[in-house]
Parts: structure tokens; C-alpha cells; sequence
């Protein structure tokens, strides 16, 4: 009788040595050396785009002789609102500045309802012939508006609406629809169909659909529409100066430049406390309402 002896082999564990982690503190400054190429390009365009407007306000205190005879930098001998006086009153900044209020809030309100009923019923509901009028539409993207000045000035006298503001929001409303409408359409169809179609099984109108689903889904994209072409008519000076033949109905884009005489002489610190007032307003407005406004650009960016 035979005994088999079996060896047992045994492995010794090498014990693995571990690299020591950085530290809390390190890691962070390893972070924020990655991160400061961003910081210092975010704060050179911070410099590019605020320095106007903080070159502008300082000068809206400055008084003629300091701009004619002081360097462009330097900052103003006395802080005075002076100028902000001229400027509502000889400059009648005031009585612009509402005459733009009185035309830019009609003409967008009318831009934006009538082109997100125009994007639904061309992207929501269904009959024939939509393509062709959504291109139909879009063609008027690639019409110049100075084309079109003089036929509607002409029609707008033989009217007998040339001494109002109507001539101008017609003329907003009519040059704003074609991309509020386009953009609208894209909107949609970022949204699922079967959302309207379950709408329908349940006894819900395309009127009632379009109140009720439409236009709470896109609230965002609706401010963020609103908003730009609020500062395209705010802003426009061509179409105003055309239709505006009296004084007292020039927006403030056009009563700016009544801050210069016909002779060519610029009264620089009213002009520049006008314009401050002018930019002041935009930019409250836009911060206030920032985030909706990216929250709209991306809204139609995916297909939901």
C-alpha cells in the first residue's frame, strides 16, 4: 500500500503599496489652474463689453468743456445731473422714450400672438398645402425692408395714418412675423405629437389645444421671442425716422438725434445721459429676464 503525499502550495500576498492622495487643498489649486485660462478670458470679455457702458455713464456727468478739452479717460470735475435734466426736458427724452413704449409694446404683443398661432396651425395641425405656405411665409425673411420704405409710406399718406403711430406698427408688426413664425413652427415640433393627439381623443379642440397645451409649453420660447423682437423695434431707427413726420411722435432712437443741431454741433453730456437712460432700461430688462431667455434658445434644441 502506497501513500500519495500531496504538496500544498501557498502564495504569499505582497502587500501593494498605495500612492499617497493629494490633499484636499492641492487638489483645489490643481482645479482652479485648469480653470484659470476660462477666468481670465470671461473677465477680458467682461472688460471689452462693460467698459462702453461705464465709459458712458462717467461722461453723461461730464460738461461740454471737459469733453472738448480733458482726456476721453478721465473722469468727470463734478458729479451733477445736469445733463440728465437737459436731456428729458430740451432733449424731450421723455416724450420719446414713451413713444417707443406706445409702439413697441402693440407691435410685439401682435408679432408674437399672431406668429405662435401661425408656427401651431403649421406645425401642429395637419391640411394640405402647409409646407408651401411656410415657405411662402419665410420668403419674406429674405425681403430687404428698405425695399419696401417708399410703397408704404406712399400708401400709408393716401391712408391718412401718417400722422400717428400706426404706420409703425404695422410696419414692425408686418417685418417681425415671418421669423417669429418660423422660429415658432421649430418650437413645436419639438414637441412630442402624441401630447395634441391625446388632447383630441379626449375632446379637446385645436382652439382649446392651443390655449391650454400650446402656449403654457412654450412659455419660455415665447420670452425669449418676445424679447428679441422687442429689442428690434426698441432699437430701430430707419423704419422710425421714416414714418415719424412730426417731433412729438419720434421714438427715442430718433429724438436722440435731436441732441445734435443742424449744424453739426453735439452737446455730448446730454447725449450721453440719454443714451445711458436708453441702456440702463435694456439691460435691467434683459438681466431680469436671462434666465427664461436661455431656457427658449434651448427649447426647441431637442426633439422631446
Amino acid at each position: 500500500m502506497t501513500l500519495t503525499q500531496t504538496e500544498t502550495a501557498y502564495t504569499v500576498a505582497t502587500p501593494t503599496v498605495r500612492k499617497p492622495r493629494p490633499s484636499r487643498a492641492r487638489r483645489g489649486v490643481v482645479k482652479a489652474l485648469r480653470r484659470l485660462p476660462v477666468w481670465i478670458l470671461v473677465a477680458v470679455l467682461m472688460v471689452v463689453v462693460l467698459y462702453p457702458q461705464v465709459w458712458m455713464v462717467l461722461g453723461s456727468f461730464k460738461t461740454q468743456s471737459e469733453f472738448l478739452s480733458n482726456p476721453a479717460l478721465s473722469l468727470p470735475e463734478t458729479w451733477n445731473f445736469d445733463n440728465y435734466v437737459t436731456a428729458l426736458t430740451n432733449g424731450n427724452v421723455a416724450r420719446n422714450w414713451l413713444n417707443s413704449v406706445m409702439v413697441t409694446i402693440p407691435s410685439v404683443l401682435l408679432i408674437v400672438f399672431i406668429g405662435v398661432a401661425a408656427g401651431y396651425a403649421l406645425e401642429v395641425m395637419i391640411w394640405r398645402g402647409r409646407n408651401g405656405v411656410l415657405l411662402y411665409i419665410l420668403a419674406g425673411i429674405m425681403v430687404p425692408g428698405q425695399m419696401i420704405l417708399v410703397p408704404l409710406f406712399i400708401t400709408y399718406f393716401r391712408i391718412g395714418i401718417t400722422d400717428t403711430l400706426w404706420p409703425l406698427i404695422i410696419t414692425y408688426t408686418v417685418m417681425g412675423l415671418p421669423l417669429t413664425t418660423f422660429l415658432m413652427a421649430t418650437y413645436f415640433r419639438s414637441v412630442p405629437r402624441e401630447i395634441f393627439e391625446a388632447a383630441t381623443v379626449d375632446g379637446s379642440g385645436p382652439l382649446r389645444s392651443f390655449f391650454v397645451i400650446g402656449i403654457p409649453m412654450m412659455k419660455n420660447s415665447i420670452i425669449t421671442i418676445a424679447l428679441v423682437q422687442f429689442f428690434s423695434v426698441w432699437n430701430d431707427l430707419l423704419i422710425a425716422l421714416t414714418f415719424t413726420t412730426r417731433p412729438d411722435l419720434a421714438t427715442i432712437q430718433v429724438g436722440l438725434l435731436s441732441l445734435s443741431d443742424e449744424y453739426g454741433s453735439t452737446q455730448y453730456g446730454p447725449l450721453f445721459a440719454a443714451v445711458s437712460i436708453n441702456i440702463v432700461v435694456l439691460l435691467i430688462l434683459f438681466l431680469t429676464l436671462n434666465k427664461k431667455i436661455m431656457a427658449g434658445m434651448a427649447g426647441g434644441a431637442l426633439k422631446g
